[in-house]
């Protein structure tokens, strides 16, 4: 009976895991990346973390079970700001601005960075 209910849990995580791909570009600047939910009520990740609103900017936002590969940079179980809510943050572009976030990554968000 424990495994049975062992591997319904674990099915049960994977059902709920999603991520969205979030593309901006603006005249000099493109910034690709995906967020993959940790803890974050789905609704308000769907409604809210996955909706940026960047005034003078084009947004792109598409929902996967996982973020693709190909990252140069992930913040590992990155805490959203003034919230218990923990998400992977994946960073997708110019691997020099890995200078940049992954002290973000491992400060503000108290994530890990690989």
């Amino acid at each position: 009976m424990r495994v049975w209910l062992l591997m319904l849990l674990a099915l049960s995580a994977e059902v709920h895991a999603e991520a969205c791909v979030v593309h901006t570009q603006a005249e000099r600047l493109e910034v690709k990346l995906c967020q993959e939910n940790r803890s974050i009520p789905p609704t308000l990740f769907r409604e809210g973390f996955c909706q940026p609103q960047i005034q003078g900017q084009k947004v792109e936002v598409s929902f996967a079970p996982h973020c693709p590969s190909g990252a140069f940079g992930i913040c590992r179980n990155a805490q959203v700001s003034n919230q218990p809510y923990r998400q992977d943050i994946h960073y997708y572009g110019v691997a020099s601005d890995a200078r940049y976030l992954k002290p973000f990554c491992e400060g503000q968000s108290q994530g890990t960075w690989e």
